[in-house]
């Protein structure tokens, strides 16, 4: 995969073609860089089994990767989410009527 064979301090000496994402079809590496939240879901279970894992999400903290899925961790603007939320307005929460 083109995205993780980049060179950092951290990553310089890992072997890059062991990741699980490197081994996917291009359709499940679209996984990784999707709006989806199912499919964000499933490339975080497919990094969650991953060797490479580890470095991975270090490689990523290091170049501050805008976006992705990296190490098994959302990744926006160069900071871990702790999940995506779907687009649109959140709900607004349902109001309890006043007591008399």
């Amino acid at each position: 995969m083109e995205y993780l064979s980049q060179s950092t301090n951290t990553t310089e000496a890992t072997n890059w073609k062991l990741a699980r994402c490197g081994a996917a079809s291009a359709a499940e590496r679209d996984l990784f860089f999707s709006d989806d939240v199912a499919d964000v879901a499933l490339a975080k279970i497919i990094c969650g089994e991953c060797q490479l894992r580890e470095a991975c999400y270090r490689g990523a903290i290091e170049r501050r990767e805008p976006c992705g899925v990296w190490g098994g961790e959302l990744f926006q603007n160069g900071a871990v989410l702790a999940f995506k939320r779907r687009r649109g307005r959140p709900r607004k929460e349902q109001q309890l009527p006043a007591s008399a």
